[in-house]
């Protein structure tokens, strides 16, 4: 019997892990766990509404878990998003169709999905930018803006690739309280 309640308590326990609500659909908020520390990410699905829903669906599923930042450019920006490590790899999912704007520039912690010279094909890769990079403007899609964490950004690993490159720990949505979406 006391094998029993045991058990019990740790499948109550485990439930309680592994079974946490998700986020709701008006979570529009991303963490990125590094080594260095938490990055948070204001998704905006203003700007991309399909690169937004591609991040959140890909973060939910634990595709960016462990993945390392395959190219990381001094004064440019940090890319991540590839399962190869190499800069050619991507989701099993479709590619997506730009969705550029002239609503927003890319900045100090702008984020902006990675794509081959085809404009229509990204997929999984994102970047972050270290510094003011808006000669990107036009030219590729931006779905985010980095609101804390950008120190541990800066931290990254520089290199293409890196020697020791850094990867992303777990990322995933930040829940909103029930009182905090409805508003």
């Amino acid at each position: 019997m006391r094998n029993i309640l045991k058990l019990n308590i740790l499948l109550t326990f485990l439930i309680g892990v592994f079974m946490t609500s998700p986020a709701t659909a008006d979570s529009n908020t991303i963490f990125m766990d590094l080594a260095s520390g938490r990055v948070v990410i204001e998704l905006r699905p203003d700007l991309a509404p399909n690169h937004v829903e591609r991040i959140k669906t890909l973060a939910e599923q634990g595709f960016y878990n462990g993945i390392i930042f395959h190219r990381v450019i001094d004064g440019f920006m940090a890319q991540t998003g590839d399962p190869t490590g190499t800069g050619t790899g991507g989701s099993d999912l479709p590619d997506l169709r730009a969705e550029f704007t002239s609503e927003a520039s890319f900045g100090r912690g702008t984020v902006g999905m990675a794509r081959s010279a085809n404009p229509h094909s990204a997929n999984s890769q994102f970047f972050i930018c270290f510094d003011d990079c808006s000669f990107l403007d036009g030219q590729y899609t931006i779905f985010g803006q980095v609101t804390e964490g950008m120190q541990f950004v800066d931290s990254i690993a520089r290199g293409e690739p890196p020697a020791e490159p850094d990867s992303i720990i777990r990322m995933g949505m930040v829940d909103v309280p029930d009182n905090e979406a409805a508003e």
